[in-house]
C-alpha cells in the first residue's frame, strides 16, 4: 500500500478549552479555529486539533511525539516560556539520553504527555 501521506493530525481533548488554546497559542502554534468547540493548531507542515472535549481516561492517556531539529535550543525555548508558572498542571521534565536520541517531556494543562525528541543521526 503506498499512502503518498502529506500528514497526519491528532485529536486531542481538552479539560479547559480556553485556557488550552492560549497554552498552545503561547507556545509558538498558529490558531485555525474550525468550529465553536475545534481549533487546528499548526506550526510549519504538522498540526494537530484541540477539541472542547474531556474523557479523563483519553486524556490522561495521551501522548503526542514532536520530533525538532535540535532538542537544546528548543529545551532553552521552553524554559523561557516559562509556563509552568503560567499554567497551573505544566510540567516540564529534562533532557534524557537514549539509544536512539534525547528528549524532554512536556504536560499541558490537561495532562496530556508532549514527548520533544531529536534523534540521532548517523
Amino acid at each position: 500500500m503506498n499512502h503518498n501521506a502529506i500528514s497526519i493530525r491528532p485529536f486531542i481533548g481538552a479539560k479547559d478549552y480556553e485556557l488550552s488554546r492560549s497554552f498552545y497559542r503561547d507556545l509558538g502554534f498558529q490558531e485555525k479555529v474550525l468550529f465553536p468547540d475545534m481549533c487546528l493548531f499548526t506550526t510549519e507542515q504538522i498540526g494537530f486539533y484541540l477539541q472542547n472535549a474531556y474523557v479523563k481516561d483519553w486524556v490522561d492517556n495521551s501522548m503526542v511525539f514532536l520530533e525538532v531539529d535540535d532538542i537544546d535550543r528548543y529545551w532553552k525555548e521552553l524554559l523561557a516560556l516559562n509556563l509552568p508558572a503560567r499554567y497551573q498542571g505544566v510540567k516540564l521534565t529534562p533532557i534524557r539520553n537514549f539509544d536512539w536520541g534525547r528528549e524532554c517531556y512536556l504536560h499541558d494543562p490537561s495532562g496530556i504527555l508532549w514527548h520533544l525528541g531529536q534523534f540521532n543521526t548517523r
